[in-house]
């Protein structure tokens, strides 16, 4: 079932993050080989995983095959915007451009 983890990972400075096995979802507007790395937001009532979050400026959903968390950076492709990810007021992880 696509968003289930994989398995888990350590690096030296860090816990264990859980990685997940990514499927293409129909979004088009990145090149194929990257696709899998993307997909529409579904609106308000959209639940984003562990390993997902919104895209602040184009509002689409960009995926990582492992676990996201406060501080780490990502990019997206469809829009080109740099985020660094944060912990929000409601304890969802969010995205802050960063140029």
């Amino acid at each position: 079932m696509p968003g289930e983890p994989l398995e888990r990972t350590a690096g030296e400075h860090e816990e264990a993050r859980q990685r997940f096995v990514l499927e293409d979802t129909g979004f088009r507007e990145v090149p194929e080989k990257y696709r899998r790395f993307y997909r529409y937001w579904q609106g308000p009532g959209d639940e984003l995983g562990l390993n997902e979050v919104l895209c602040p400026v184009c509002k689409v959903v960009v995926r990582s095959t492992r676990e996201l968390r406060p501080g780490d950076r990502l990019y997206c492709m469809a829009c080109m915007t740099r985020m660094r990810i944060r912990r929000g007021a409601d304890g969802r992880l969010e995205a802050d451009c960063e140029y």
